[in-house]
């Protein structure tokens, strides 16, 4: 259970009800400070609409993320999402496999993203990395890249802190790609 309880719009403000046009558990949560909301969205719908990076590349990053920081939350939400920018179930089988330092068949491109995320997630790009991107990716979807893995290292710790619970409609994609303990 979630450290704050989870809001409905019948609990805000007739002005900040559209905050929960998705009604996901995230959001109820963030709603809870209606300004935090707006801003933590503005980013989020940044990245998901507007970026220069490939979005299959973007969700991949994004699901790096979620499986470094053993989301549940992350990883379940992404997996769907990803589906719809064509992720499919070989690329997170690759993921999985890049992860753990396995063979896979991701081409050269998304191994970068991969990797750099995971630096990323770590700390710090390394400049071997970043250089190595730039082969792929032009100055502004590779800047667009280190926002999302940053915003998403962000995501998952918000996550972590305020317990948030998958909601069962994404346990599906959880249940296929269970996290490792």
């Amino acid at each position: 259970m979630a450290r704050l309880p989870y809001l409905d719009a019948a609990d805000l403000k007739p002005e900040d009800q559209g905050l929960l046009a998705r009604n996901i558990n995230l959001h109820r949560v963030l709603v809870h400070n209606p300004e935090a909301a707006r801003a933590f969205g503005t980013l989020g719908q940044y990245i998901r609409h507007h970026t220069r990076l490939d979005p299959r590349l973007r969700e991949l990053a994004i699901l790096q993320v979620g499986w470094q920081a053993r989301s549940p939350y992350e990883w379940s939400h992404h997996i769907k999402i990803g589906y719809d920018f064509g992720v499919t179930d070989a690329d997170i089988e690759a993921l999985i496999a890049d992860s753990e330092g396995r063979p896979n068949a991701l081409e050269p491109a998304a191994k970068l993203v991969l990797q750099g995320t995971r630096e990323i997630y770590e700390g710090a790009m390394s400049a071997g990395t970043f250089a190595a991107l730039r082969r792929h990716l032009d100055d502004a979807a590779l800047m667009d890249l280190v926002v999302t893995a940053t915003f998403y290292c962000a995501v998952v710790r918000l996550l972590a802190t305020f317990e948030i619970d998958v909601e069962e409609s994404y346990m599906p994609y959880l249940r296929k790609y269970p996290l490792p303990a």
